[in-house]
């Protein structure tokens, strides 16, 4: 059987939904066909997809009983899951965004008893394992994360990304590059996940750790949030936001980033892979995020990462799926196409271009590595609210002080 890409689709409750089935379909030889949907949480046209749809390719090809329908992401990607969780309507394997532990525990067939377990990064223990040293989710890489930039654009105008370690030091690179003629800072608006990346970046390391661990124990820093916003509405008012932020989609974004129009973005390393798609001689790294302290940090935890359904009729051939991706080929061919360390210590990773910035920013060990903010400090649900406040923030609709009080209010309501 050849592998089925499942168009984009979109999920409603009581529509029509893309789900795994029963065995149904046959391939005219000795019975029935086995169908797998896995929700791979990549877009479209990202070519971490394509380089997942050749190896699952040679896994068809050895396996002619199965088929493997692999779903792009939508904008919705989330609530969508949260919806077909809630009508027991789950995919055999689905990406778990960060949240295999935390959120999706309950619903995955634990894996540390896999063949590959053994070799788990151990990195990622404080957020995918449990208590018991159960996890629940095939890690492909392991998320760092900062802030990705044109290294170009950067030294053309004499900046040196490792000094921009305070939020005034940013401001004052940003002011300079529109100066030059160049986007100092591009976000999206479409694809609106993007807003929330600002903040939850910014969070992550923008307060102390009596304050964090308020956030996490009820107490929610109005003034320190607001104080946070009141950056990002700086650079609204300033215009050092992309002007077609409301319009601009993951591929504008990656193209800006090629061609030298925009600076920096608040997003995950995958960006730079479709950046290259654009412009593959772009000099493009990722650098640590700035803080009001002066203190520059890195962001990240699980990366891509894919669970089973442990009540999937077809769990046997999914764990087996799951055993072929984590042979050290395949994982080493993902993590490198995703731009990130690889999850299991068996597997290497060709970062390319982003070599310099992991020998510069992480491998010497001396950055933090925070956890996302949102994922550790706030109360589950909460992540719409974030990207939607944020946004209003980007386009001048909300104050930092109307988002804020939003955000509170979505806070208390979920706790």
């Amino acid at each position: 059987m050849t592998k089925r890409i499942a168009g984009l689709a979109v999920f409603a409750v009581g529509a029509l939904a893309l789900s795994a089935c029963s065995p149904a379909a046959t391939d005219g030889t000795d019975g029935d066909t086995v169908t797998l949907e896995m929700q791979t949480n990549f877009g479209a046209t990202d070519p971490s997809l394509k380089v997942l749809e050749e190896i699952t390719d040679a896994y068809l090809a050895d396996n002619p009983d199965i088929d493997i329908e692999l779903v792009p992401s939508t904008e919705t990607y989330e609530a969508d899951i949260k919806v077909r969780l809630a009508s027991d309507d789950k995919p055999d394997i689905w990406a778990t965004h960060g949240w295999s532990l935390l959120r999706y525990a309950e619903f995955l067939e634990p894996l540390d008893t896999q063949p590959w377990a053994k070799n788990f990064n151990e990195a990622l223990a404080p957020a995918m394992k449990d208590a018991e040293g159960h996890f629940y989710a095939l890690p492909i890489d392991t998320d760092v994360a900062g802030i990705v930039y044109n290294r170009t654009v950067l030294e053309d105008a004499g900046i040196d990304p490792a000094t921009l370690t305070d939020w005034a030091a940013f401001e004052k690179a940003m002011r300079a590059l529109k100066t030059a003629g160049v986007t100092p800072l591009s976000s999206s608006g479409k694809d609106n996940w993007f807003a929330g990346n600002i903040a939850d970046f910014m969070a992550s390391g923008d307060f102390d750790q009596a304050t964090l661990d308020g956030f996490a124990d009820g107490t929610f820093d109005e003034d320190g949030y607001a104080r946070m916003l009141g950056h990002v509405q700086t650079w609204q008012q300033d215009g050092l936001i992309n002007p077609d932020y409301s319009s601009a989609t993951t591929d504008d974004l990656g193209r800006a980033l090629a061609e030298g129009d925009t600076a920096f973005i608040f997003v995950q390393n995958y960006l730079v892979a479709t950046a290259l798609g654009f412009n593959p001689d772009a000099d493009l790294g990722y650098m640590p995020i700035p803080s009001e302290s002066g203190d520059p940090f890195l962001v990240g935890g699980e990366g891509r990462a894919y669970g089973v359904d442990k009540d999937s009729p077809n769990k046997e051939q999914a764990l087996d799926y799951l055993d072929y991706l984590a042979q050290p080929e395949n994982l080493s061919k993902l993590a490198s196409a995703i731009g990130g360390v690889p999850g299991l210590t068996d597997a290497d990773s060709d970062l390319g271009i982003l070599t310099a910035s992991y020998e510069e920013f992480v491998q010497p060990g001396d950055l933090p590595l925070q956890p996302y903010f949102d994922r550790v400090y706030l109360p589950n649900g909460i992540w719409d609210t974030m990207v939607t406040t944020t946004d209003g923030v980007l386009t001048g609709q909300m104050s930092p002080e109307e988002a804020t009080a939003q955000m509170k209010s979505s806070y208390d309501s979920l706790r």
